[in-house]
């Protein structure tokens, strides 16, 4: 669902802009909780920056809009699951369905590989511009993760740790 947010948000409404994207991107994978939750993010800048209901009330906007996108995120989820879940166990030894649920599993890695591909062009291309040390740290930290095993959280605070240091040298 990612992909769609980032189409819609970022480059067909102009909600938020590529690099506060990334930034809640970057706020979901170091939070709690699903990344899906992006979309309450991206619902609070969007009526935050727009000025939904004027400009006296941003932080209300914002809570509005963070709100309404989380609602309409999971309430459709939740209904499908309620209503739908007795039907999928019912079928889960029926190949003529459980067929078609593996093509669309193979679609959604490749929505993800797009997602993943458009984040990495944002981040190693930030305003057009190569990154190089961006691309260092992506390089290192794949290494570490796949060659070596690194932990995530000992790998995030890592990558966090050059990032900080980073933004002070070059900042």
């Amino acid at each position: 669902m990612l992909p769609y947010v980032v189409q819609g948000a970022v480059e067909h409404y102009g909600w938020l802009d590529a690099t506060q994207m990334i930034d809640g991107l970057a706020l979901g994978e170091t939070t709690p909780g699903p990344l899906i939750m992006i979309v309450a993010f991206v619902g609070f800048v969007g009526g935050w920056t727009h000025a939904l209901l004027g400009p006296q009330a941003l932080p209300l906007a914002g809570l509005l809009g963070g709100a309404v996108a989380a609602l309409f995120t999971f309430l459709p989820s939740f209904i499908f699951i309620l209503a739908g879940g007795p039907l999928v166990e019912a079928t889960r030894g029926d190949l003529r369905l459980t067929a078609p649920l593996t093509a669309i599993s193979a679609a959604v890695v490749g929505v993800i590989a797009s997602l993943a591909v458009y984040f990495g062009r944002e981040v190693f291309f930030a305003g057009g511009v190569f990154q190089p040390v961006a691309l260092v740290i992506g390089a290192l930290a794949a290494v570490a993760l796949l060659r070596y095993r690194v932990g995530t959280i000992k790998l995030l605070a890592a990558c966090a740790l050059a990032g900080l240091v980073l933004s002070y040298w070059y900042g």
